[in-house]
């Protein structure tokens, strides 16, 4: 069945139509800002998974004891350091 020149025309208008859309749906989410608040969104949502959270809080937990270690790591060696100054001091005289 062969089709008249009009009904060519609007397929090629309708065409034209949805492939402007296309091209504006998909330029709408290139846009950095777009790309931003998606990836912001995709962020909350993970952060709200019980099972994220509780893996959160561990890593927070153990970062909390490293440091701490460290902390009272130092403050030994430093006593230790001056636990030697001290007997090198006595020793000398």
């Amino acid at each position: 069945m062969a089709r008249n020149i009009d009904e060519i025309q609007r397929d090629i208008a309708r065409n034209r139509s949805q492939l402007a859309n296309t091209l504006d749906e998909l330029a709408n989410r290139t846009k950095p800002a777009n790309l931003a608040e998606d990836a912001k969104q995709g962020v909350v949502s993970k952060l709200q998974d019980p099972t994220v959270q509780k893996v959160l809080a561990g890593i927070g937990v153990a970062v909390v004891g490293i440091v701490a270690f460290s902390m009272a790591r130092g403050r030994k060696r430093k006593n230790d350091i001056k636990e030697i100054q001290k007997m090198l001091a006595e020793r000398s005289f």
